[in-house]
């Protein structure tokens, strides 16, 4: 399992990399391989005002669906559409493939995020 640095994490296993005020949200290496083949992607709506904590998308797997919750708030102003065709993406490179970008102003919300030495301590008593 990969856990890369730079980048927060959430207990839901959720990842987000910041780039100025742009958080780029997308779903864990563990939690990839633990849903198994994913087969569908629900994204969000560009333009979307977000709450911390609120379902920013669906990922259906051929095991489960699951909720991707929104790790900080923000408005989406981007979406990965390449995930629309080609969900598996997420199996293959899920650091690479982003499930939305959030625009932020509340950078104290990332103080709430997991460390990567966290997030590895997490999913080890998983």
């Amino acid at each position: 399992m990969e856990i890369r640095e730079g980048l927060y994490y959430t207990k839901d296993h959720e990842w987000v990399r910041v780039e100025g005020n742009r958080a780029y949200v997308g779903i864990t290496d563990y939690a990839q391989d633990s849903l198994g083949s994913i087969v569908y992607v629900e994204l969000p709506e560009e333009g979307k005002a977000l709450s911390k904590d609120e379902v920013l998308g669906v990922v259906e797997s051929v095991k489960a669906a699951s909720d991707i919750f929104a790790p900080i708030s923000g408005t989406v102003v981007e979406v990965n559409e390449a995930l629309a065709d080609n969900p598996e993406l997420i199996n293959e490179s899920p650091y690479e493939n982003y499930m939305a970008v959030l625009s932020f102003e509340n950078k104290d919300e990332l103080n709430e995020l997991l460390s990567p030495a966290q997030y590895e301590e997490l999913t080890k008593g998983e």
